[in-house]
């Protein structure tokens, strides 16, 4: 039996996920797997993801995982990251695509007719979509993966789309790009991000850390 199951169904930082949950828990067993009986028997599962929802869905799907990822959302510690996290949410614009309707709400993309000149990137041009790079996270609630992390430090973000949650009371954290969006959310068991913790240094690391450590409550 693991301590922590790193979700492995052909979509993800899988790598950087698991190394730096090693760096930060070497005493525990990390395994990245795609054999659901893995992750079924994990005290702990980290959802990874990255690149465009429709193929991680797909991939999710034939690799056989949607039913113990469902299962395992609920009844132990669950981290989500990235595409991780919007994969939770009943449905995404990119596509559009069904998700797992863990959480009720939809993710969105950002929207062009904000992206205006008059809230630029700090060089006078246009923002960009993708949000690719540092921002900082201002919470909106106390969590425990919040400990030993300073409200505003800069995570890395990498993304176009984001999850707007139907209970806002579900939000954990905001940023800004250049309006206020969920970057993070938290119920029950569940904590999930926008922002890659693997790739955000001293901050990323402690958030790792803090979830290595939670029991699953708030």
């Amino acid at each position: 039996m693991a301590d922590i199951a790193v979700v492995d169904y052909g979509m993800g930082n899988l790598r950087s996920v698991a190394k730096a949950l090693r760096y930060v828990a070497p005493e525990c067993t990390i395994v990245v797997s795609s054999d659901p009986a893995d992750i079924r028997d994990a005290e702990r599962v980290v959802l990874p993801g990255q690149s465009a929802m429709p193929d991680c869905m797909r991939c999710l799907k034939a690799s056989g995982l949607t039913e113990v990822v469902r299962d395992t959302a609920h009844d132990r510690p669950f981290l989500g990251i990235c595409l991780g996290l919007q994969m939770l949410f009943d449905d995404s614009e990119e596509g559009p695509t069904p998700g797992l309707s863990v959480i009720a709400g939809h993710v969105v993309r950002f929207r062009e007719a904000e992206m205006s000149a008059a809230m630029n990137d700090g060089d006078g041009g246009r923002l960009k979509v993708p949000h690719m790079g540092w921002s900082p996270v201002r919470r909106v609630r106390e969590h425990p993966l919040w400990q030993g992390i300073d409200d505003n430090s800069r995570f890395y973000f990498a993304h176009s789309y984001f999850p707007v949650p139907d209970d806002e009371g579900l939000t954990a954290a905001t940023a800004a790009y250049p309006t206020s969006f969920t970057c993070a959310i938290a119920r029950a068991n569940i904590f999930a991000v926008q922002f890659h913790p693997e790739k955000s240094q001293r901050a990323g690391l402690q958030l790792l850390a803090n979830f290595v450590a939670w029991n699953g409550r708030v």
